[in-house]
């Protein structure tokens, strides 16, 4: 089975037996509705920012207090107002989650997800003719400050590759020793592609074996909507991942895999998880630069600045990237909008006739 398709099956059933069985029913007519559009994950997101919102609305002092959130009908969303969503967002700015047993927070960026979702539900809810309303479009989205984009200049991605030719990386001996071992080749591989080719971290754990074309220096990735798209590679890429499938294959003499066709494994034989590539990322990171905290979509932001400044054309970028709108490259891209306003600056110049030395 292939990754995806595994990851998909994974958040199917957590959806269908763990979220749906405590939502209202109709719900169950959302996430078929929304089926042929959107991948499991997606389903799976909105049903955990769904539970909240219901959660929340059986809540002491919400209004269906006392109901439990499977009893809640279309009929009773009708009555919901323009102030009942408003509180719901205020409420999950920081609230107690019984299931966790502590306080949880929520920024801006991520109560305006939670809202995008049940915006979804309601939308569909209305096209379908069981609402004559849909109050979320009332309620304005959370305003999401703008971050400093954090990434690696040229000189720290050099630093970062370069701790992969010491043998004392770290300060403990024995965690030089394990390292240099057991998964140095195999982080070299992970970091260089993932600074190289400026691929998602996803699309990178679901990489198989069979993916990699040596022959055109190229490989073929999943990108989101399980759309396969085919990238390339340069020489040093390639060297480097050659020489992590010669060290792959010795080690699969002597185990044996459960997840054979799986480009990078675990310590335990495995495909590797996203978490696991994150923690490396961070492992070499923060020998470099202990001041930044870089993580996998932190080398995509490098390498996706990298690019626009060795084309200066942000539609390579978005489509090496696989971003469908424009405006994401503009705007998660360190740099690339202060690159393109600089290069304006002088490209355009208007002088008088009587005075072709003007400095207009």
């Amino acid at each position: 089975m292939e990754f995806t398709e595994e990851r998909d099956l994974k958040y199917l059933t957590k959806l269908r037996k763990e979220l749906i069985p405590c939502l209202p029913s109709f719900c169950a007519d959302f996430f078929t509705g929304i089926g042929m559009r959107t991948t499991a994950l997606t389903r799976y997101n909105y049903g955990t920012d769904l539970k909240l919102f219901f959660d929340y609305l059986v809540s002491d002092g919400a209004p269906f207090s006392g109901m439990t959130a499977s009893d809640i009908t279309v009929k009773d969303l009708e009555g919901l107002t323009k102030i009942d969503i408003e509180r719901y967002l205020d409420y999950i700015t920081a609230y107690y989650s019984s299931n966790k047993n502590a306080y949880l927070k929520n920024r801006d960026v991520t109560k305006s997800r939670k809202l995008s979702s049940v915006r979804s539900l309601f939308t569909y809810l209305y096209k379908s003719d069981m609402l004559s309303e849909n109050v979320t479009l009332k309620v304005d989205m959370p305003k999401i400050r703008e971050k400093e984009i954090i990434r690696l200049e040229d000189d720290e991605v050099i630093d970062v590759l370069n701790e992969f030719g010491k043998s004392d990386t770290f300060l403990s001996d024995r965690k030089n020793s394990y390292n240099n071992n057991n998964t140095k080749i195999r982080d070299n591989a992970i970091l260089t592609l993932l600074l190289g080719t400026g691929i998602r971290v996803s699309e990178c754990v679901g990489l198989n074996v069979k993916d990699i074309d040596f022959t055109n220096n190229s490989f073929t990735v999943t990108r989101k909507g399980e759309k396969r798209s085919i990238l390339y590679m340069s020489d040093d890429i390639a060297a480097v991942l050659s020489d992590y499938l010669d060290f792959r294959q010795a080690l699969l003499e002597k185990h044996r895999s459960e997840d054979p066709e799986a480009l990078f494994l675990s310590l335990r034989d495995t495909r590797i998880s996203v978490r696991a590539v994150e923690l490396i990322v961070k492992k070499y990171a923060a020998e470099v630069t202990p001041l930044k905290k870089i993580t996998p979509h932190k080398l995509r932001s490098t390498y996706g600045t990298a690019l626009y400044r060795s084309t200066k054309d942000i539609y390579v970028v978005a489509e090496v990237l696989g971003h469908k709108d424009i405006n994401t490259t503009k705007k998660h891209y360190a740099a690339i909008s202060e690159d393109i306003k600089k290069e304006a600056a002088g490209k355009v110049r208007f002088k008088p006739d009587n005075n072709p030395d003007s400095p207009l």
